[in-house]
């Protein structure tokens, strides 16, 4: 049997999309008010999806207090309340919350092994959220 298991976080980030292979007008135009050279911030809600067997000793998919652990020093730490264009893994991206979406994605596929991570979905606001699955290919 497969049980899913999705945790959600929270987490505040500031960013300014703006693309080094394109020009300043361009820029403008292509991401409008988000070029602002200040920048920008979000309060993101991201869920994490791990799924597998429900192990019949502890009857759960995985420990939460282990995912948990894993998302604080992995994710949280890493982009709660940083410029997200000054972190290495946005020095040839952009870091739109597509972009954000698939590293965090890449970053738990790599390091969390309690559990299959089977999606990330990534809330920027109330109109906009972004998901990365399993399915298909793997980002980066």
């Amino acid at each position: 049997m497969k049980a899913h298991l999705t945790r959600r976080y929270t987490f505040s980030a500031s960013h300014r999309l703006h693309s080094a292979k394109m020009s300043d007008e361009e820029n403008r135009r292509v991401y409008g008010k988000c070029n602002n050279p200040y920048g920008h911030g979000h309060n993101y809600a991201l869920e994490v999806t791990v799924a597998g067997p429900v192990d019949p000793r502890t009857g759960m998919v995985c420990n939460i207090v282990d995912l948990d652990g894993f998302v604080e020093r992995e994710v949280l730490e890493r982009f709660g309340h940083e410029n997200l264009n000054e972190l290495p893994a946005f020095q040839a991206a952009v870091p739109t919350s597509e972009n954000l979406c698939a590293e965090i994605f890449s970053l738990l596929r790599a390091g969390f092994h309690a559990a299959p991570v089977e999606k990330v979905r990534l809330e920027e606001t109330m109109l906009n959220s972004f998901e990365y699955s399993d399915k298909g290919e793997v980002p980066r």
